[in-house]
């Protein structure tokens, strides 16, 4: 080996070290809150306060767990999450994707002007427009009821931006070719487009339900029945009846972080492949 492949592969490997370094202290920054998390959960509420703090007591057990699943309606707050997290993904993915693909692949009268609104919708803050949102949802007539929470997390102007940068890579000689063959531009979109683009829509997909999943305070202002809070709202309504509790309040949190952790652990191949080839697209 010459000594300049030698000092090519001494920096690859210096780097790879570096990478793993910096990936091992970020994935400690993101454990230690976890376990303490999952630790104090275990907690007699009267010790989750007391110093010196210690990670394992001998007399940890599963009162805050039976507190709060006892307390509260987990069933059916989980039932109603699925639905809205269901229903806003598949708007979602339905809407970006057709309006990803218009602004890739057709040229119409103030196309730019539209995509350059699109995009700023990125940068308006969710909260600056949740007063109008709840004057239209409450003038349509749709407070509490499950289209009232759905209906305004479907816009999504980073997912276009993501598909649209993903459609400007898919080979246009794939359309053209389809479109000789007699396809009309449904055709193509429906049985090319959307099938080459699997990894990122699955991408998109996970991380819309992941948001949807979470959101606490758009639910919270549409919803006044109890029947229809999602998991979130839910294990606030707990929790604020009870005060701060310690011990109840990991207990929530980790319950209504569950679902997602193991849609992580089933879907994470989807989710890298999908930020990859999006990566690509972009490029």
């Amino acid at each position: 080996m010459s000594e300049r492949s030698f000092a090519v592969k001494a920096r690859r490997n210096a780097g790879q070290i570096v990478l793993t370094a910096i990936g091992a202290l970020l994935a400690a920054l993101w454990l230690v809150p976890f376990g303490w998390a999952l630790s104090t959960s275990f907690k007699p509420e009267g010790d989750t306060q007391l110093l010196p703090l210690k990670w394992i007591q001998s007399n940890m057990n599963l009162d805050a767990y039976r507190s709060v699943l006892g307390t509260g309606d987990i069933p059916k707050w989980l039932v109603n999450s699925v639905i809205v997290s269901t229903g806003v993904t598949a708007l979602t993915l339905a809407v970006s994707a057709l309006a990803a693909y218009g602004f890739a692949r057709t040229d119409f009268r103030y196309r730019k002007a539209l995509f350059g609104l699109t995009l700023a919708g990125i940068m308006v803050p969710g909260t600056v427009i949740t007063a109008p949102l709840f004057a239209n949802v409450r003038t349509m007539g749709l407070v509490d009821t499950y289209w009232g929470v759905i209906l305004p997390q479907v816009s999504a102007p980073a997912m276009v931006f993501i598909l649209y940068k993903f459609f400007q890579g898919v080979p246009r000689e794939l359309e053209e070719a389809a479109r000789i063959d007699g396809a009309g531009r449904w055709r193509i979109f429906l049985g090319i487009v959307l099938p080459l683009s699997r990894p990122v829509l699955a991408a998109v997909g996970i991380f819309t339900f992941i948001g949807s999943w979470n959101n606490f305070m758009w639910p919270y202002l549409v919803t006044t029945d109890p029947d229809l809070a999602t998991l979130p709202v839910g294990l606030a309504t707990v929790q604020s009846s009870f005060g701060i509790r310690w011990a109840q309040l990991m207990a929530g949190a980790l319950l209504a972080a569950l679902p997602l952790l193991i849609v992580f652990v089933f879907f994470q191949r989807q989710i890298v492949r999908g930020v990859a080839h999006t990566g690509i697209a972009g490029q």
